[in-house]
């Protein structure tokens, strides 16, 4: 599991030629993934951080 895992995040920066709509998919679903979960963490600290009241 956690070698599958440091294989993904390596491949991540690479520059790969997709020859098929079925790479470009599998590609571009991992990027949404990774979006995601950037959102799921950074909202909740900009949200408190928006709704913070000075005292």
């Amino acid at each position: 599991m956690l070698d599958s895992l440091m294989q993904f995040l390596a491949s991540i920066g690479e520059i790969k030629t997709l020859h098929t709509v079925v790479d470009y998919y599998t590609y571009v679903k991992g990027l949404e993934y990774l979006i995601c979960i950037g959102f799921f963490v950074g909202f909740p600290i900009f949200y408190r951080y928006i709704n913070k009241t000075s005292e």
